[in-house]
């Protein structure tokens, strides 16, 4: 792994940061293919609008798109994770309004099964027990914070299982720990909305934009496990893994399993275009 922070080759951090300190920040992981970020405008769009959310005065836009594009060309696959926080601050959540923006980028020379290496066959996914906690200011938002995702990823070690599922405090689905939930039913493509909890995903907007192409009707609701019961196919999406179906769903003693995957085979062709 090659880090930097601000700029300059470093993998230190001064303790003082409030995104060590508070997990005052965002970031974004990046697939990098053929020496370039894959969907960076969308990334960075993302990274920008959770800056303003949380009242963080981002880097310049170029200066990150500079600092990505020498980073991706060092590589022709692997992933790229950038973080930006708030800097370093006084002792106390109140932040001083004299911070300047710590960022930090870390260039993994390939994808791994544990950060979701992109991966062909219809995987299993199983339901977490732990639930997602409902607070609308920071919905859809990925922050420093992912305390929720890593209890939830710690409730299993069997490695045939993928992904785990994960419900909000009123049961119904919202994403898995690491990706973004789409159900197909005929022509209707659902994902649950994100409006309370959640993160929404690059790739994820991505699916949504290419829809209209694949001539699906999308619909953002809330609907819980029973849903899963009768679609015709499920699969998961994020920036790294791309598009995933999901052969196989673990629901206490039950398993569901979709047999049909041709909406996400149509997107895995689209993305490998990109």
């Amino acid at each position: 792994m090659t880090v930097w922070i601000d700029g300059k080759r470093n993998d230190l951090i001064d303790y003082r940061d409030r995104g060590l300190q508070y997990g005052d920040g965002v970031f974004e992981t990046m697939h990098v293919g053929r020496g370039a970020v894959r969907l960076l405008d969308d990334h960075l769009a993302r990274l920008l609008a959770g800056c303003h959310r949380l009242r963080i005065k981002p880097p310049p836009v170029r200066t990150l798109r500079a600092e990505v594009a020498r980073a991706a060309a060092r590589v022709d696959g692997g992933v790229l994770k950038l973080i930006v926080t708030r800097g370093v601050g006084t002792r106390g959540y109140r932040p001083s309004g004299r911070e300047h923006c710590t960022r930090i980028l870390a260039l993994t020379m390939s994808a791994t099964q544990d950060t979701g290496a992109p991966n062909p066959v219809p995987v299993r996914v199983r339901i977490c027990r732990t639930r997602l906690g409902i607070n609308p200011v920071l919905a859809g938002l990925k922050t420093l914070n992912r305390l929720e995702s890593v209890l939830a990823r710690l409730e299993w070690r069997d490695p045939r299982i993928w992904e785990g599922l994960m419900l909000d405090d009123d049961a119904n689905l919202v994403c898995g720990t690491m990706s973004n939930l789409f159900l197909r039913r005929g022509s209707l493509l659902q994902t649950p909305l994100l409006d309370r909890c959640g993160v929404a995903g690059v790739m994820r907007r991505w699916v949504l934009r290419q829809a209209r192409r694949l001539k699906l009707k999308i619909r953002e609701d809330r609907f819980q496990l029973d849903h899963l019961a009768d679609a015709d196919e499920v699969f998961l999406t994020n920036a790294v893994v791309g598009v995933v179906s999901v052969a196989d769903i673990r629901i206490a003693n039950r398993h569901l399993r979709p047999r049909q995957f041709g909406a996400a085979d149509e997107l895995r062709g689209l993305l490998a275009a990109l």
